[in-house]
């Protein structure tokens, strides 16, 4: 009897095997094996593996948004491991500097999608990762902080709208709500202080939403009008139930010093350790200070600067600003200036804010608004990507989760006191005082925000050493900026410190290209390099300007 039934069955066990071998040679098909990839040595395939790259991290929709499902991630895991081995497979034996460089960019790319899926995870942990209107654009080459790819970006409109940008913002507009019924599914993490804190990045969506309502040209517009109204009603019904949830939330929000430290070195490629930073940040703290003091000694007999407090003064002062801050960079060697350089600063001259509605960066502005001009610096920058982008196509664009930060940040930051130390401010050294201010309030922020990502301080506590030691109580006049700063840092690990640390790794490229060139160094050919580099990791920069690969090695060969 069972010899019976065991012949009846044997023809099916084989009819099983046949169907499973097809089903594994369709799988095989569709995503080859990582052990079949050919090693390649060609800086062609190196791009055409970043398109595909690119094209990859871009996800596929579900009902028109972004997918971000668990699932999803699942389902693309071999997708991502395949392209992973077509980069390992690169030998880049023989390879120019700027095409090693560029391999090094993807592979900074790709950890960080790694690091995103299997730590960070903003789409489950973050509910501001779901904010999708975008009001202005940021000074930086990306968004600040981890953003999903549906966003629609208002600065980019023209109001009153033509019947195409109507058609577009449409379409942008319909997805919120989709995204919004996504998010409540996907955010399943425990991290409260994020999860809070996101609540606040929400809310202003429906405000922002609310008033591009009553803008030029959209009461018209029907269809327009009520995919604002649907998306207002789905952004507060999102936020109330953020609200609910958030009460059941009880984690930390800090990644822990490990995590912080292998997301610098391999996604960032920042050489340093979480320990490294705290030292850093403490030395700059300590120094600018000091060095505050000691400025307002040497200055002692000097008259106090005084703030604009009229509109016509304080317009008088940032045009004085403007025209001293432009002739200092030309006249004095210290870059070549483009055409473009002076309108994009024009368009952030600033505007007055009365004295108690003034936050830290307008309360320095007020008195002489040439420090901030040397920190935008950034807008120079995002000219520049925007009229003469890099020849690379692997640099023309953003990098990939803020990998620019120690670029952007940290040049804007070194040249703000740069510039300072070359004369700008020898008209007037009062002036001096507020760099030394601002290098305290910025290492002060980021010295917090590293203890709150070892999860040594809450976001609150780490906001009192932002508050507390920020000199002349100038973080202590508007608590929305300090909210801000601090919940940007938790999403986005390294973004608080790479002010300072890229700071220092700007002073260490400039060091060590002054030294190979003592004798024949001059400014205006290192910032003229620095420029022409583009937006990249500072210890990619320093690789390129001056030959010497040790910090990128040095994370490499520890991976």
């Amino acid at each position: 009897m069972f010899g019976y039934i065991k012949d009846l069955l044997q023809p099916l066990t084989m009819y099983k095997i046949i169907v499973a071998a097809i089903c594994l040679s369709l799988l095989s098909c569709s995503t080859p094996s990582t052990q079949d990839v050919p090693t390649s040595n060609s800086y062609d395939e190196l791009v055409s593996l970043f398109n595909d790259w690119r094209a990859f991290e871009n996800p596929p929709k579900f009902n028109g948004a972004p997918d971000y499902r668990l699932q999803t991630f699942q389902s693309r895991k071999s997708d991502f491991d395949f392209l992973r081995a077509r980069l390992n497979a690169f030998d880049t034996t023989g390879w120019s500097i700027p095409n090693q460089v560029d391999y090094h960019i993807v592979w900074a790319e790709m950890n960080g999608y790694d690091f995103n899926e299997r730590i960070l995870k903003p789409w489950q942990r973050d509910p501001a990762f779901y904010k999708s209107l975008w009001m202005s654009r940021s000074d930086v080459p990306g968004h600040e902080g981890p953003t999903h790819h549906g966003t629609t970006e208002i600065w980019m409109y023209n109001f009153p709208l033509d019947e195409a940008s109507k058609s577009k913002l449409l379409a942008e507009l319909t997805l919120i709500p989709e995204l919004n019924n996504q998010a409540k599914e996907n955010l399943s993490g425990n991290a409260r202080e994020l999860w809070i804190a996101g609540i606040r990045s929400i809310r202003q969506q429906s405000s922002d939403l609310a008033t591009i309502k009553g803008w030029e040209g959209i009461a018209e517009h029907a269809e327009l009008t009520d995919a604002i109204d649907k998306a207002i009603v789905s952004t507060n019904e999102f936020a109330d139930w953020l609200d609910v949830e958030g009460e059941k939330k009880t984690g930390q929000s800090g990644l822990g010093k490990e995590n912080y430290t292998w997301y610098q070195q391999n996604v960032h490629l920042v050489p340093l350790t979480w320990e490294d930073e705290v030292m850093i940040l403490k030395r700059e703290l300590s120094r600018a200070w000091s060095g505050l003091k000691l400025e307002e000694h040497r200055n002692r007999n000097l008259p106090e600067l005084k703030a604009a407090n009229t509109p016509e003064d304080f317009y008088a002062l940032t045009e004085r600003g403007v025209q001293s801050f432009m002739k200092f960079l030309e006249e004095q060697d210290i870059v070549t200036v483009k055409d473009y350089w002076e309108p994009a600063l024009r368009e952030h001259q600033g505007s007055f804010i009365p004295e108690e509605k003034r936050n830290f960066f307008y309360i320095g502005m007020h008195y002489d608004a040439r420090p901030l001009y040397s920190h935008f610096y950034h807008w120079f920058e995002l000219a520049r990507m925007d009229n003469e982008p890099n020849a690379s196509p692997i640099r023309k664009g953003s990098l990939l989760y803020n990998i620019f930060d120690s670029r952007n940040e940290g040049v804007a930051t070194a040249v703000e006191e740069m510039f300072m130390d070359a004369g700008l401010y020898d008209d007037d050294p009062r002036v001096r005082e507020i760099v030394y201010i601002m290098i305290a309030q910025r290492a002060a922020r980021g010295l917090g925000s590293l203890y709150a990502h070892a999860n040594e301080m809450t976001m609150e506590e780490a906001g009192g050493i932002h508050s507390d030691y920020t000199p002349r109580g100038w973080m202590k006049t508007e608590k929305e900026l300090l909210l801000f700063e601090q919940h940007l840092y938790m999403r986005q690990p390294g973004y608080g410190t790479s002010y300072i640390y890229g700071k220092h790794l700007l002073e260490q490229a400039m060091a060590e290209y002054a030294r190979i060139n003592e004798g024949n160094f001059e400014l205006i050919k290192f910032f003229d390099l620095l420029n022409g580099i583009g937006c990249i990791p500072m210890a990619l920069g320093q690789w390129e300007m001056t030959g010497d690969n040790s910090d990128i090695l040095k994370i490499t060969s520890d991976d």
